[in-house]
Parts: structure tokens; C-alpha cells; sequence
């Protein structure tokens, strides 16, 4: 388990809890749970690469991003075994809202346009922990096991995007981290009509 320490950052960085509705969908939609939980491990190892290839020039960015994309991609294929364990084939899904919601809040002109970027994958980790400390309790030994042991390893990289959007703005973010808390929390407690890893309370 994370220390408590760090679960406390992150719940207090964090707008809300996620509902009670949205873990009673998990329960009711595991399968679809976990294909999404795939695919968000990718879509994280992917972002981390992408600003890789982005912002080349930054060396501390490169460092961090190059070792988050690594665990993601083995989270990745973690999902994956636990899915091929229960016989559950990785069919597509459509990508949720909360992403593409997320950046929409997201300035063009640089350094702000990292900034934001930097600040929305710190949400979106923040996030991800989160939902996995709620769902775990609930599910088998075997997933819970696993759940518990992603919070403890990922907690730490919604603080990474936060310290390297600090390092790259030329000043405080506080005001930009209230603005984008106002867009999360909006995306996570307004109804949502599909079930997803990041959706909102689902009306399914």
C-alpha cells in the first residue's frame, strides 16, 4: 500500500470522490472495466511518449516520461494477462469524454500549452489512483491484489506531472490547477451515458 502520506495528497489534490454510482457500475461491467483499464494504460504510455517527442529540450521531462511510459506499458500488459486469464477478448471500445474534456482547457501558445498538458496528466494519474483504491475493496482477491498494487506503484506520478508543470511555467500554476479542478470535477460528477475507466456517473 501507498504510504499514507501520499494518499492524503492525493485526495486533497483531487476535486471529488468519485461517485458511488460509477463503482456500481465497475461491479456491474468488469469486463468492459478492464479492456478500458488497458486501454488507458496505453493511452498514458503513449501521452508520456508523445510529450517525449514533443518537447525533446527538456531533460527533466525526458527523464520522468521515459520511465512512466515503461511502467504503463507494463501495466498494460498486466491488464492484459489478468483478461486472458478470465477469457475476456480485447474488443474496441470508444475512448470516454474525460480526456478530450480535460484538454479542452488546454492554451495553445508555450510554454502554457506544456503547462496545461503537464497539469491535465497530473489530474488524469490523480484520477486513475483514485478509482482504483475505490474498486478494489470490492472485487475478487485476485483483482484487488492487483488494483492495490497499481495505486501503491502509480501513486506518485500525478506529483511528477506537478513538479515538472511548476519547473516549465514561468509562474504559479495554483490558479491553472483550480481551473482545471473546476473542468474534472464537472466531467466526474455530471451524468455520463457510457461506462468507462474515466467516465462520469454513468446513466447505463
Amino acid at each position: 500500500m501507498p504510504r499514507p502520506s501520499a494518499l492524503a495528497d492525493l485526495e486533497a489534490f483531487l476535486p471529488c470522490p468519485t461517485p458511488e454510482s460509477w463503482v456500481e457500475a465497475a461491479l456491474a461491467n468488469q469486463n468492459l472495466m478492464l479492456i478500458d483499464h488497458a486501454n488507458c494504460e496505453k493511452k498514458a504510455a503513449a501521452t508520456a511518449l508523445n510529450l517525449m517527442f514533443r518537447y525533446v529540450d527538456r531533460s527533466e521531462l525526458l527523464e520522468k516520461m521515459s520511465r512512466l511510459a515503461r511502467e504503463e506499458l507494463r501495466h498494460f500488459e498486466q491488464v492484459l494477462k489478468l483478461m486472458k486469464a478470465r477469457g475476456i477478448d480485447y474488443a474496441h471500445v470508444s475512448a470516454s469524454r474525460y480526456a478530450a474534456g480535460m484538454r479542452e482547457g488546454v492554451r495553445k501558445p508555450e510554454p502554457k500549452r506544456l503547462v496545461d498538458l503537464l497539469i491535465c496528466g497530473a489530474f488524469i494519474e490523480a484520477r486513475s489512483c483514485e478509482r482504483f483504491g475505490k474498486i478494489a475493496p470490492h472485487l475478487d482477491p485476485i483483482l484487488q491484489d492487483f488494483y492495490l498494487g497499481l495505486l501503491a506503484s502509480e501513486a506518485r506520478h500525478f506529483q511528477d506531472y506537478l513538479k515538472l508543470a511548476r519547473l516549465y511555467s514561468d509562474e504559479p500554476i495554483d490558479a491553472r490547477v483550480a481551473e482545471f479542478a473546476v473542468l474534472e470535477e464537472n466531467l466526474i460528477i455530471s451524468p455520463d451515458s457510457e461506462f468507462r475507466f474515466h467516465s462520469g456517473s454513468p446513466t447505463i
